[in-house]
This record gives structure tokens, sequence and C-alpha cells, in this order.
């Protein structure tokens, strides 16, 4: 047991060394590092680790053999405590036996709690992972929004410079400028508040990548995955026979009937056989040996006890699959519904809906510049855009955790095992 707690530990400390080693500090992180920094750095996940490596020492309590006992008897002693003199004295070695199978059947049992253990491990992982590209993609998103509120300010800042041209050659009204000075002020608000939210977001990834907050972070990745090839039945079995769920759930009804047939064997006695030097005084010395062993007397307590309380503790795990069955179902449904819908959004506005507001910005703009239309709807036309492009990204982030969201749903990455 310590040379594989040894083994386990040297193989998570040469992974981590050669993580850091292949990353440079500077280097802008990809998603992929990103799960791998999370995974190896995560102290949920360590101490969890830390539960499972208990867990299996536990396995080794339990297969432990009774320790033997060593006993002396001396008897018809003249004096308190005149252990020479003593007419008769025993000297002898006891030693437990169990009734075939017990031991076993212990050993097995604990397994099963070390196996439930690893299972809600890759249910941590599943979650932590979800969380990752959840905050991956946040900052993706609020990256590309920092993107256009930069865009939006120079604009409005060129279009407040060339309203004050005009006023001063008496091609339009104060009030326009007076406008464009409002815009470029909003669009200058826009850009410190899209900031902050670039560098929340990349506190939480630092956060779940177990770093100080605001430890300075660069990643490497845009929004908006290729289509995947879905198809819900497929995804749905799947997930029932990868979700971690159902792995821990059927490790606790293994145990529980090993634990069951425990308490069926508690009615098979075990043995007490002992062995020992008895000296006589005057008669010389001989060899005893002994043999106990309990009777099941009160046969209806295992019954009414351990195994009562197994049977109840399967019956409900059972009800517990089922629910878990339809559970883990709705969430596949759900998710398999949510990348539809979002694919289809993102379909929308690549086919029409971006296409449509350039060519109208750039129609609006070309007007204005003519002195057909006033800045007012020029300012209008811009901000149709950029609300054009914001709704965009959003719909490629929505795709993009509506995926993560199924991953997880299903207990593995779309493209396999990974």
């Amino acid at each position: 047991m310590k040379k594989k707690s040894l083994a386990m530990f040297i193989m998570v400390l040469f992974a981590y060394c050669s993580l850091w080693c292949q990353i440079p500090e500077n280097t802008a992180l990809t998603l992929e590092q990103c799960i791998s920094i999370a995974l190896q750095q995560n102290p949920l996940i360590l101490s969890s680790l830390g539960q499972y490596q208990a867990s299996r020492a536990r396995i080794s309590q339990a297969r432990a053999l009774p320790q033997p006992s060593i006993y002396y008897d001396s008897d018809l002693q003249p004096k308190f405590f005149n252990f020479k003199d003593s007419g008769e004295s025993y000297f002898g070695l006891t030693q437990s036996i169990e009734f075939p199978g017990k031991r076993l059947l212990r050993g097995k049992i604990a397994s099963k709690e070390s196996s439930e253990i690893m299972a809600d491990i890759d249910l941590l992982k599943l979650d932590i992972v979800f969380e990752v590209k959840r905050a991956f993609y946040s900052l993706l998103l609020a990256q590309e929004k920092l993107k256009y509120a930069q865009q939006d300010l120079e604009l409005a800042q060129d279009f407040f410079k060339k309203a004050q041209l005009k006023l001063r050659a008496g091609d339009v009204a104060k009030v326009e400028v007076l406008r464009a000075g409002v815009e470029a002020s909003k669009a200058a608000n826009e850009v410190r508040s899209a900031e902050n939210k670039v560098r929340l977001a990349k506190a939480m990834l630092n956060f779940l990548l177990a770093r100080k907050k605001y430890t300075p972070l660069e990643i490497s990745g845009k929004l908006k995955r290729p289509s995947a090839d879905l198809g819900i039945d497929e995804l749905i079995k799947r997930a029932l026979s990868l979700r971690p769920e159902i792995k821990g759930i059927n490790f606790s009804l293994e145990r529980e009937n090993l634990v069951k047939k425990q308490a069926y064997l508690s009615y098979l006695p075990d043995f007490d056989l002992g062995v020992s030097k008895h000296r006589l005084v005057g008669e010389g010395t001989y060899w005893d040996i002994t043999i106990s062993f309990p009777i099941p007397l009160f046969f209806w307590q295992p019954k009414k006890g351990k195994i009562a309380e197994a049977k109840a503790n399967i019956e409900s795990l059972k009800k517990e699959v089922e629910h878990l069955i339809n559970t883990i179902t709705l969430e596949v449904e759900e998710a398999y519904m949510n990348a539809l819908t979002t694919d289809n959004q993102i379909k929308l506005f690549e086919g029409e809906m971006l296409s449509q507001a350039e060519e109208v910005y750039k129609m609006f703009l070309l007007s204005y510049q003519e002195g057909e239309i006033g800045g007012i709807e020029l300012i209008e036309a811009r901000r149709t855009l950029l609300e054009t492009r914001k709704s965009y990204s959003d719909a490629l982030y929505n795709y993009d955790l509506a995926l993560a969201a199924l991953e997880k749903s299903i207990g593995q990455s779309l493209e396999g095992n990974k």
C-alpha cells in the first residue's frame, strides 16, 4: 500500500512538473491547458484524492487478520505474587479464526466504498471542467465585447469630431454636436464597464486554476467550436453508461448486497483456538488445546438488524437509480435542445442579420456624409450594428456553453474519451 501511494504521488508530481515545464510563464493558455491545470491544482480534487488514498488503506485494514493473544495463568500460589512456587501454571497462545469468507467479504465491502469515492471524484472533475469551460468562454465573450466597445468608442469620437467640423462650417445644428458628445461619453463608459468585466472574468478563471485572482492571465482561443453531429438517443445511452453518479450508485448497490451477505454470514461462528503449556507441581508438564465458538442462540438479532438495514438500503438505492436515470435523461435533453436552438440562432446571424446590419450602417454613413440624413439616424444605425454583433457573440457563447453542458450531462467529451 505504501508503495502504491508513493507511486501515485510521484506520478502526480511528475504530471505537475511536466505541465508547468511545457507552459512558459507568459504564454497564452488554451482551453485544454486551463482544464489540465485545474484538474492538477484544484484543492477540492487534491483533497478528494487524499480521501481516496485513505479509503484504499482501509481495504488492507478490513482484510487484516485478528491479532493473537499470549496469556499466562498462575494458580495455587503459597504467597501473593509468588509465581515461582505456584502449584499449577499455564502459558499459551490464542488466535481468533474467522469463518471462511468473512475477511474476504470485508475487503470487498471496503473496496466498493473506495470505488464510490472515486466515482465522486470523477463527478467533481466533471463539475470543475464545466466551470473552467464556462469561465474560459466568459472571458472570451468579455474580451470580444471589449473589442466592440473600443470600436464603438473610436467611431463615436470620430463622429463627434466630424460633427464639430460641420458645426463650424454651418452644416449642422449645435444640438447634433451635443448629441455626438453624449454618445462619445456613453461609449467611453461602455469601454470602462467592458474592461471591468474582463478583469472579473480573469479573476474567476484564475480562481478555478487555483491561482491568485489577479495574477496576469492571457488566453488563446475563440468562441464557436465546429457544429457537433448530435443524436439524442445515442447521447442518452452514453450518459447512462458513463455518468459517475450511475457508476457510484451501482457501487453502492453492490456494497449493500455484500453487507447483506455479511449479515447472513454472522450466523456462522468464528473460532478461538488456544494452545498452552500446562505445568503441575509433582506431575510434570502437559500441552492443552482449547477451542471455543459462539452459539447463535439469539438468531433473530442479525435478521432484525443488519440484514433488515441492508435490505432497506438496497430498496432505497433502487428508487434512487430510477430517479437518477430520469434526471440524467432530462439534463441531456435540455442541453441538447439548448445546443440546437443556439446553433440555429448562429446560422441566422451568419446568414442574414450580420450582413444586413453592416449594409444598413454603410448606407446610413454614406447618406450622412452626403448630407441626406442627420447624425441621430446614423447613431441609431451604428448602435443597431454593434448590438447585432454583441448578440452574435452572445449566441456563440451560449452555443459553446450548451455544448459544455451537454458534455457534462453525458460525462464525456463529444469527440470521445479525453
